[in-house]
């Protein structure tokens, strides 16, 4: 955009200044964003810490334990790979939420007419959200039921 003049400079920084709030809201969902990604990435660290502690003291075949930690080991592989799909399809948001910024600043720097890419970039990363945190959500199901306490060691009172 050129302005001439002192009007022009007061018109630029108007826009810049409208541009950055518009930019608020998808900066904060881009912290939240990173928040998710810093909750994932530690869920994921910690699997991977428990599937290395069972192949270290994995047992023989013949051991009564191996048939319990061959299925823990199945489905901490299945909890990597959701958690990993989470993770990639949120990073792939936040992304698009970077380019959504990148794209209202562009769009008021050159005078473009951006906005229904930007919309659509916009829905895309909420989509990508979505289905990544879906993903998120089945991997938790699959912790909680791999990691349910034998009913004998619970010594409860009602059985």
């Amino acid at each position: 955009m050129t302005h001439a003049g002192a009007m022009g400079d007061s018109f630029a920084l108007d826009d810049i200044a409208h541009t950055i709030q518009l930019a608020m809201a998808p900066c904060f969902l881009l912290t939240a964003i990173g928040a998710i990604l810093n909750m994932l990435t530690g869920r994921l660290g910690r699997v991977v810490d428990r599937s290395r502690w069972i192949e270290q003291n994995f047992t023989a075949k013949d051991d009564p334990r191996h048939g319990h930690q061959v299925q823990q080991l199945r489905w901490i592989d299945e909890r990597m790979r959701h958690a990993n799909r989470a993770l990639v399809l949120c990073t792939i948001s936040a992304v698009l939420i970077c380019i959504v910024i990148a794209g209202l600043f562009t769009a008021v720097l050159f005078d473009l007419a951006l906005a229904q890419p930007i919309a659509i970039v916009f829905v895309l990363a909420m989509l990508l959200l979505i289905v990544g945190l879906g993903i998120f959500l089945y991997e938790v199901r699959i912790a909680v039921h791999a990691t349910r306490i034998q009913d004998e060691l619970l010594e409860r009172d009602d059985r």
